[in-house]
């Protein structure tokens, strides 16, 4: 792995105009400088104009934490990085919701850990095989890895251990000495459930968690059971003064226990996110499209915080889905999903970063696994050369192009040659990743300004070559020929002779990337009577692809493969002669 590291001073403060990020950082500012002195920070610090800042996100680790999930995360890492680079004090939460139930078993794992729904996902066992301690500690794994390439910093917060310290005893009291309270404002929705809401399964919490009703009355606490573990419980009772708590499970087991020392359950999903906003006096936090429908967890947690817990709902703006190429939506319980570790696998971590930078939240974004990842990085270098250059681009671009570059503290690596990624893909290809023979192709491809190492093209050139190996599939490989097609030579006629003799007097002259663009595009110009840097007409377009289609047979046996002229270079100018040439 490349080792090359940058640094630089503390961005300014970027302009607002056309910049979501910026925008909402102005939001975010203002609606903490109005907050009320007695609010509560996560440090216990009072909430006033100039303190603390709270950006949130919220994550169930009841499977693989897949990139949907992600966007949750970089929405206020974003806007929270942009209020630090302002010189404002500001902390991202990460609330790890592993005190959640574990409700399905994802696939892939072996069914028999369908025994364990209903526990706590800090309480289930590691899938097969993990050295995790528990099942949510090796779903987080991953994705804490992958926030630390991503140059992203949070507070992380376990729901676990803030349930089962007691942290939250105070506010479940309240909110069960509320509890009517809290049932009149899910009673304003519940004979208009979204269709979205039943089936909502993204982003923070348990959202198809039941709201606390039963036949006995309606209780916001949802028990653990103590003898099988489960939440397969219902509150039969509650005493107000005593806070005697009686509750029965599904397997028979009942008990009472005074509810201010318990420390087996949790508020129901619906009434402990506006708790935690307002414990933690939460500024912003985004969520999914399917918590913002009518009756959904932001609209009702709005009432929620307001009227039960004198909090103020945070700013949440929602963010769409992000799809797969080739895959339908993601959902983390249901596994076989591919996490923020897989693309960046493939990606380097600013382009990563500006795939979620570059679009408003409330825009769908599609990450590529398959030939489009080639698209965005030209899209990216192109940007690249433009701001380097100082070319005029507009201020949203060049927000999105700095954040995705790096965050208020550190540039992130990036490499420090970087040739297209296509052109890497299709050296790696060509080459099987051999060493010597990458790096004289690479060489050669602008004499220039040579690459000397490997190192200099690295890591974009692993993340290449992982690609390949990984995402290409076996029949659409590049593989030359290892003895000419004499069949094909001794049928051609007299023009495509003179093409070849055409191509093969011009290689020693024009022997590197940009050179051999220009000599396979100008022979079929100077066939025509046209000087090589003609304007193409549609009839000299179509001898070029007729041009390029006879090279590839010759090469690769296909009428299509690699750019011609990264193709040329890894086949070397001494190969070339010898397939296309009549033995």
């Amino acid at each position: 792995m490349s080792t090359v590291t940058r640094t630089h001073r503390l961005p300014t403060p970027l302009p607002s105009e056309g910049d979501w990020v910026a925008r909402l950082a102005d939001e975010v500012i203002a609606r903490a400088d109005r907050r009320a002195t007695t609010q509560r920070d996560p440090d216990g610090a009072a909430g006033a104009g100039g303190g603390l800042i709270v950006c949130a996100s919220g994550i169930s680790p009841s499977g693989p934490i897949h990139l949907g999930n992600l966007r949750e995360i970089l929405t206020p890492h974003l806007v929270a990085d942009e209020i630090r680079r302002r010189g404002r004090d500001v902390v991202h939460l990460l609330s790890w919701d592993d005190y959640d139930r574990c409700r399905r078993v994802p696939a892939g794992i072996d069914a028999s850990w369908a025994e364990h729904i209903g526990k706590p996902l800090t309480s289930v066992p590691a899938p097969p095989g993990s050295t995790a301690a528990n099942w949510a500690e090796h779903f987080k794994a991953p994705l804490v890895e992958a926030l630390d390439r991503l140059g992203v910093e949070v507070r992380a917060v376990s729901q676990t251990q803030m349930y089962t310290s007691g942290a939250y005893v105070e506010q479940v009291l309240l909110a069960m000495r509320e509890r009517a309270a809290i049932d009149a404002v899910l009673g304003r929705y519940r004979t208009r459930q979204s269709v979205s809401e039943e089936g909502e399964d993204e982003g923070s919490g348990a959202a198809t968690e039941d709201d606390g009703s039963s036949a006995a009355g309606y209780f916001p606490y949802k028990p653990y059971c103590a003898s099988c573990g489960k939440d397969t419980t219902k509150v039969t009772a509650y005493d107000d003064a005593t806070t005697a708590m009686t509750y029965v499970c599904d397997d028979g087991f009942t008990e009472t226990v005074p509810l201010r020392e318990h420390r087996r359950g949790k508020l129901v999903w619906k009434v402990d996110w506006p708790m935690r906003w307002a414990y933690e006096g939460v500024d912003f936090e985004p969520s999914g499209v399917d918590h913002q429908s009518p009756g959904s967890s932001f609209v009702v947690g709005g009432q929620i915080v307001r009227e039960v817990f004198g909090g103020e709902q945070p700013i949440g703006p929602m963010y769409a889905f992000v799809g797969i190429s080739g895959m339908a939506k993601m959902s983390s319980s249901r596994g076989a999903v591919p996490i923020p570790l897989d693309a960046l696998a493939i990606m380097e971590a600013p382009l990563l970063r500006w795939l979620y930078a570059r679009r408003r939240p409330n825009q769908a974004i599609t990450v590529a696994f398959d030939q489009e990842v080639q698209r965005l990085y030209d899209e990216w270098d192109a940007l690249s050369r433009k701001i380097a250059a100082g070319t005029e681009v507009p201020a949203g671009d060049v927000a999105g192009y700095s954040r995705a570059a790096g965050t208020a503290d550190r540039l992130l690596e990036a490499t420090p040659h970087p040739l297209p990624y296509r052109m890497l893909a299709s050296v790696a290809d060509i080459t099987s990743g051999e060493p010597a023979q990458t790096l004289r192709i690479l060489r050669d491809s602008d004499p220039g300004d040579p690459v000397t190492t490997l190192d200099e093209v690295r890591p974009r050139l692993d993340r290449a070559a992982f690609w390949v190996t990984t995402y290409v599939p076996a029949e659409q490989r590049t593989h030359v020929l290892t003895e000419p097609d004499a069949a094909l030579l001794a049928s051609l006629d007299d023009g495509r002779r003179e093409a070849l003799r055409l191509l093969l007097a011009g290689l020693d002259e024009h022997w590197s990337l940009e050179g051999l663009t220009t000599l396979v595009y100008g022979v079929p110009k100077v066939q025509a009577g046209l000087a090589p840097d003609a304007k193409p007409t549609p009839e000299l377009k179509t001898a070029q692809r007729e041009f390029f289609a006879l090279l590839y047979r010759l090469l690769v046996g296909r009428e299509t493969g690699p750019r011609l002229p990264t193709l040329l270079l890894a086949v070397g100018a001494d190969r070339i002669r010898t397939l296309l040439t009549a033995p």
